[in-house]
């Protein structure tokens, strides 16, 4: 699973940004919503909803919307809209996997929106299991390098369940198994260890390297059409980007 931590840290600035405009937010209050609603209330019982909400506060979200997204599911709250999670397969312009997750109260709209990316894209549809068969669902956390020591975050991270441990610039990622995500960020908050991402997310077991700049731009493009529709939850890539084309993104975005 190595490899990750770079899509994470780009995953992690953009989210940065997005949630400073709310979108984030939103979105994770959707999926909250629906957690709540299917498997109850309480992050305690309710595994996947803990790890939502430790989602929600990686990126900063508000204690109060987290907690509006729980009551609509919970019924304590308003909420008349009944979601339903859709998953598209398919390849991403230049042949790399894709995984697209949607929650929407309107299939019709939302197949139809994300036709219109993939097309204009020039990315296409994959036939249901023929792309996902190649991910695997994981937590994947990642931890500042400064202030931190390889050693120290990798035997805490090991001795909590993870599965494996790589360093990436300046930033430790740590994966897990679903079951053992909260495991070790509980661990590291009790150890007092900032954590700069965290979430129960689906990873490629072999991703495409992207050393091209241009090709990156294409995908990131791409990328962003589908997470700026309001129906698209997660877009899970099968590609990762080397260190030159990382490089080449920073350098544009400073």
């Amino acid at each position: 699973m190595a490899g990750h931590s770079k899509w994470a840290n780009i995953k992690h600035r953009k989210g940065a940004a997005d949630a400073k405009r709310g979108k984030i937010f939103s979105k994770i209050a959707r999926e909250i919503t629906v957690c709540a609603r299917n498997g109850g209330g309480d992050p305690g019982a309710n595994i996947t909803l803990r790890t939502l909400v430790q989602k929600a506060r990686s990126v900063n979200m508000p204690a109060d919307n987290i907690d509006r997204a729980i009551k609509k599911g919970t019924g304590e709250g308003k909420d008349d809209i009944q979601l339903e999670e859709i998953i598209y397969e398919g390849y991403a312009p230049g042949g790399a996997a894709v995984i697209v997750a949607a929650l929407t109260e309107n299939k019709n709209r939302t197949a139809s929106d994300v036709r219109h990316i993939f097309t204009k894209a020039e990315a296409n549809f994959a036939t249901q299991g023929s792309v996902s068969r190649s991910f695997h669902r994981k937590g994947l956390i990642t931890v500042p390098t400064e202030g931190n020591t390889e050693d120290a975050i990798m035997e805490l991270a090991l001795e909590n369940g993870a599965e494996d441990f790589e360093v990436d610039g300046d930033h430790f990622s740590i994966t897990t198994a679903p079951n053992d995500f909260m495991t070790v960020v509980d661990a590291l908050n009790a150890a007092e260890i900032a954590i700069s991402s965290s979430e129960v997310t689906m990873l490629c077991e072999a991703p495409t390297m992207i050393d091209d700049a241009k090709n990156a731009r294409r995908l990131m493009r791409f990328v962003d059409a589908l997470e700026d529709n309001d129906d698209v939850q997660n877009v899970y890539p099968g590609f990762t980007f080397s260190e030159d084309v990382l490089t080449a993104l920073e350098t544009e975005e400073d």
